[in-house]
């Protein structure tokens, strides 16, 4: 009996490990769905069968920022140049809302081939991945979007996201382009550019470091606390919207004094008050 050699040896172990391990999930029909999250553990994408969504008309006091995103959207789906999009500012304006509502308006426009992927933030490391599958999928485009992107100060996960949206030595997919929300317009806090600016040997590079991550977004798109006019443009919007029956001055002060409740007017109380009013009248909302 012949000797078994070391390639003969390394090939049958390849081959038991081959057959232990899990199949793999299959691959997703990528034109069946508009909308996927990736799934790092699996480096595969997750369908999402209905996505969370509203209206782009219902999008009130934000119409510069909105009118921007959409029109960069367009150019890329179109397969025109187009910028990476930082959306930054105050919370409940509508940042990641405006990203799904801008999807939804441009895809029906260009015929179901733009797609979005929500990446989520303790992923931001496999995005190297993701581009990986985005690239072999080339006959559609892509808007990867992760929400609420910020870094801690012991978190180096940053530069893998830099790295990633510099592209590398193979470059970006030409059919992606990658969309985020922050509160904070450098991704960053400031007692960590601080920390770094005091302690590093350079504190002009280590700060450059850190807030030059923002700067490989080419849009800056900026969200701030919307003035009474605009609370009570939202909430009749939706109210007409979703056939909220209501007398309109009721309305305005039921709205006004839910803001109070709250301390703050934003998009997200508004929605709230709309909510508890479709309850109030026994009506059910679905976006």
């Amino acid at each position: 009996m012949a000797q078994e050699t070391d390639k003969d040896r390394l090939e049958r172990i390849a081959a038991a490990l081959e057959r232990l391990a899990p199949p793999r999930a299959p691959a997703p029909d990528i034109g069946r769905s508009d909308a996927f999250v990736w799934n790092a553990e699996e480096r595969a994408l997750a369908p999402v069968a209905r996505v969370n969504r509203v209206d782009l008309s219902l999008l009130k006091g934000i119409d510069l920022t909105r009118d921007i995103l959409v029109e960069n959207t367009m150019r890329f789906a179109r397969g025109a140049a187009a910028n990476n999009a930082l959306l930054w500012g105050a919370r409940g304006m509508g940042k990641s809302s405006l990203v799904k509502a801008a999807h939804a308006a441009v895809n029906a426009s260009e015929g179901g081939k733009l797609k979005i992927v929500e990446i989520h933030r303790e992923d931001i490391e496999t995005l190297p991945a993701l581009m990986a599958v985005i690239r072999g999928a080339p006959n559609f485009r892509f808007i990867v979007f992760c929400d609420d992107l910020s870094f801690d100060a012991e978190d180096t996960s940053y530069k893998s996201l830099k790295a990633a949206l510099d592209g590398g030595i193979e470059g970006r997919p030409a059919n992606m382009i990658l969309y985020a929300t922050s509160n904070r317009r450098h991704l960053l806090p400031r007692d960590m550019i601080e920390n770094e600016r005091s302690t590093a040997i350079n504190p002009s590079e280590a700060v450059q470091e850190k807030v030059s991550l923002s700067d490989r977004f080419g849009l800056w798109l900026g969200f701030h606390n919307c003035s009474q006019d605009e609370y009570l443009e939202m909430i009749e919007g939706y109210a007409k919207h979703f056939g909220l029956d209501a007398n309109p001055q009721n309305l305005r002060a039921g709205a006004i004094e839910w803001s109070a409740t709250r301390g703050s007017r934003s998009g997200r109380v508004a929605w709230q008050f709309i909510i508890d009013l479709a309850g109030r009248l026994g009506k059910a909302i679905e976006t």
